[in-house]
């Protein structure tokens, strides 16, 4: 399934017709699909690259270098999360995966350092960190401007997210799938799910595999050009525009049995508001037709409560 595809350069043009139309294709695939393809996103091809060297050095560490990377007091959020740890909400099943988070290092003198536990520094890898916070603060200005065009589109202020993702508790996630050494209990590598956060910038994956679950009911691949970012809504914005638009529910499945000795690497960007930041629903997005859907909360408090779904924290 070829999903919208939207170019980032018209929002950014100066010209008001393109910058108008871009933010309504935004709006509307975001209302009826949940996900876009974006081109002219920012990330250069030399740091795409990079990170994905630097991931692919970490994971063929081996499995003792690795676990003194792993943090089980940080629920997952810096560091490495060993093969098997999490799971989808509403799952007992482990997803086939391990991975590698890195996360905000907050500017200014209103921070909460709780919020902001230290990155962990990968000895063996003297590029990794640098690498991770370049793409770090390059998927942060592209999400920042999508997030621009989604105010405009729900008839706020432009800049009404850019003060509550200054310093968010944003998380970049490198992911391995192994390879499948064994007929797999499951044909799923990662079980069906919506992200936690505002939005997701995700690069294209190494391999196929990301699937969505369209209004039909059916599962469909996601395709998107290799000069293109794929983006979509999280349950943080579908619950602030109180279901208007759509968090998607996706999942990562197994290759063809032909490609079954090989790796599987992805790497999102999380993009997360400041923990203090109100989920409560926009009255703009309340009214007789449209009941508010959700109990009040901060991103923090709902943050919390779904790590704990998911069994990265106890």
């Amino acid at each position: 399934m070829a999903i919208p595809s939207v170019d980032l350069a018209d929002f950014t043009s100066g010209d008001p017709a393109r910058k108008a139309q871009f933010v309504q294709q935004l709006g509307t695939a975001y209302e009826t699909i949940g996900f876009v393809a974006v081109k002219n996103h920012g990330l250069t091809d030399a740091l795409t690259q990079s990170l994905y060297e630097q991931t692919e050095a970490f994971f063929r560490l081996s499995a003792e270098q690795k676990k003194q990377y792993e943090k089980p007091e940080l629920a997952g959020q810096r560091g490495y999360t060993s093969f098997g740890t999490e799971h989808a909400k509403g799952s007992d099943a482990p997803d086939l995966k391990e991975f590698f988070q890195f996360g905000q290092r907050p500017q200014g003198a209103d921070v909460q350092a709780n919020d902001y536990p230290e990155n962990v520094a990968v000895a063996e890898l003297p590029q990794f960190n640098q690498t991770f916070e370049q793409a770090y603060r390059s998927f942060e200005q592209t999400g920042r401007l999508l997030l621009q065009a989604i105010a405009l589109y729900l008839g706020l202020d432009g800049q009404y997210f850019d003060s509550r993702i200054e310093n968010g508790n944003s998380i970049l996630r490198a992911i391995h799938y192994p390879p499948i050494t064994q007929e797999p209990k499951s044909a799923i590598r990662a079980e069906q799910h919506e992200d936690i956060n505002l939005i997701t910038l995700l690069i294209g994956a190494s391999a196929d595999g990301l699937q969505i679950l369209t209004k039909q009911g059916d599962w469909v691949g996601v395709t998107s050009l290799p000069d293109q970012i794929v983006v979509n809504v999280g349950d943080m914005l579908q619950r602030l525009t109180n279901n208007r638009l759509k968090s998607t529910t996706h999942r990562v499945v197994n290759p063809p049995r032909e490609k079954w000795g090989t790796s599987r690497y992805s790497i999102p960007f999380f993009l997360h508001p400041k923990s203090a930041v109100s989920l409560c629903c926009l009255d703009s997005c309340v009214d007789e037709a449209h009941p508010k859907a959700y109990e009040d909360a901060t991103a923090g408090e709902y943050l919390d409560e779904r790590l704990r779904e998911i069994g990265l924290k106890k």
